[in-house]
C-alpha cells in the first residue's frame, strides 16, 4: 500500500491463526517539498488484538520487521509523522501460516512433502517481499537524487549569476578608477 501521511495514519490486518509469522516493511519514499532534505523518518507502533503493545520503531525512513502473532485477531499498524511535511510511505504486510492440521492426506509420507512445499511457498514470498521493499527503497533514492540534482543546478545558476555580476561590477569600478587617474594626470 502506498499512501500519503500528514500527522498520523493507522492500518489494520487480520491474523487468522495464533502463531502465524507477520512480515512488515515500509519505506518513506518522498516528502511534499523538494527543499526538505532531512531524514527525520516516521514512527511505527504495532498493536495486537486487545490493544497490547507488540513493537515500536522511531525515526525510521525504512524498516523490515517480523514477529510471531501471539493470538489471532486484528493487528494495527499506526504511523506517526513528526515533520511538518506530508510524507509518501510504501507499506507492506504479509502473514505466513503453516497449515499442518488442515491436510486431507492421511499418509505420513506426505507430511514432509507438504512441509517442504509450505516452506518453499514462504521462501518464494519472502523473495517477493524483499523485492517489493527494495523497489520502494529504490523509488525513495530516486526522489532524493532528483531533489539533490535540482538543488545543485539551482546553486550553479545562482553562483554563475553572482560571478557575472561581480565581474561586471569589477569592470565598472576599474573604468571609473582609470577615468579619475587620467583626469588628474592631465591637469
Amino acid at each position: 500500500i502506498r499512501f500519503v501521511i500528514d500527522r498520523e495514519e493507522c492500518l489494520s490486518h487480520n491474523v487468522e491463526y495464533e502463531g502465524d509469522t507477520v512480515h512488515v516493511s515500509f519505506v518513506v519514499i518522498k516528502s511534499e517539498t523538494m527543499w526538505h532534505s532531512t531524514d527525520d523518518g516516521v514512527d511505527l507502533l504495532v498493536t495486537g488484538p486487545g490493544n497490547e503493545h507488540v513493537h515500536a520503531l522511531h525515526d525510521r525512513t525504512s524498516e523490515k520487521y517480523e514477529f510471531m502473532a501471539r493470538e489471532k485477531g486484528v493487528y494495527h499498524f499506526c504511523f506517526k509523522n513528526k515533520s511538518p511535511y506530508h510524507e509518501t510511505i510504501d507499506f507492506d504486510v504479509q502473514v505466513a501460516h503453516f497449515a499442518y492440521h488442515d491436510q486431507h492426506a492421511q499418509d505420513e509420507h506426505f507430511h514432509p512433502l507438504f512441509e517442504q512445499i509450505s516452506k518453499l511457498e514462504e521462501a518464494l514470498y519472502n523473495i517477493q517481499f524483499e523485492q517489493h521493499w527494495l523497489e520502494a527503497e529504490t523509488d525513495r533514492q530516486a526522489v532524493v537524487n532528483e531533489g539533490m540534482s535540482k538543488r545543485a543546478v539551482h546553486k550553479a545558476i545562482i553562483e554563475s549569476i553572482a560571478l557575472v555580476g561581480v565581474s561586471i561590477l569589477q569592470v565598472y569600478l576599474l573604468q571609473r578608477l582609470f577615468e579619475r587617474k587620467l583626469g588628474t594626470s592631465r591637469v
